[in-house]
């Protein structure tokens, strides 16, 4: 089977809701005050000037077509990115952000406060591979994102994609991509805030897809986007 030529993630834009988590987690509160469900939270003013620096990137680019989560944030950032582009884009459900059951909505303090049971269950079983309940783990993202990527090789052989989706989902991307293990997944992660509209891309050679640049913000800094302060957070609130 032929594989893909490029490949590259977008992280969303900065949200409402990554600047009410950061405010949150500094504050020291337990609970994170967001109105909207985690599929309906928007870009903030700065995430969409961040999406549009996104564009000049992807016009030399040239993708052939640009995958999305179906949360407002993704398909908000895609469709400013995308803007003048001649590149289709398709909203598919298993590029959505990890789920994360009882513990939504809670900071880190808070999960502490109220669940230390899920805390020490979460530290006894690492990132990758815990569940909270009704929530899901890395390993069941990289579920979905292994039978997407397969049907992005069957119906585009050769070809060259962009996701444009969550932080959970460029780590695991480069997972894939790359063939890491567990351990060297989790070294890169820890410490490691994959920054809204960051783009991670790989290029095919030698028959395999080889690392062009990961978390890159360049484009940002070009335009004056890249935030003044650390607003870009973990979609997870719990680390």
């Amino acid at each position: 089977m032929e594989q893909l030529q490029w490949l590259a993630v977008v992280r969303h834009g900065q949200s409402t809701g990554n600047v009410t988590a950061q405010d949150a987690e500094t504050a020291g509160i337990e609970e994170i005050d967001i109105p909207e469900r985690d599929a309906d939270v928007p870009l903030s003013d700065l995430g969409r000037e961040q999406a549009k620096a996104v564009g000049a990137v992807l016009a030399e680019a040239s993708p052939q077509v640009a995958v999305v989560s179906p949360y407002l944030r993704a398909r908000q950032t895609a469709e400013l990115a995308l803007a003048g582009l001649d590149v289709p884009m398709v909203v598919d459900e298993r590029l959505r952000d990890r789920e994360l059951g009882v513990l939504d909505l809670l900071t880190a303090y808070g999960v502490q406060r109220r669940l230390p049971g899920e805390a020490a269950r979460r530290a006894r079983h690492g990132k990758f591979y815990y569940r909270p309940p009704g929530g899901e783990s890395w390993a069941d993202v990289l579920l979905r994102l292994r039978a997407l990527l397969r049907e992005l090789r069957e119906d585009h052989p050769g070809g060259r994609v962009v996701l444009v989706a969550h932080e959970a989902v460029v780590f695991l991307v480069r997972y894939l991509a790359e063939g890491l293990s567990e351990a060297e997944l989790m070294e890169i992660a820890h410490g490691t805030t994959v920054a809204n509209c960051s783009i991670s891309s790989w290029r095919r050679e030698d028959g395999e897809l080889r690392p062009e640049r990961f978390n890159s913000v360049d484009h940002l800094h070009a335009e004056g986007t890249a935030p003044t302060r650390q607003e870009d957070v973990d979609d997870e609130p719990v680390r």
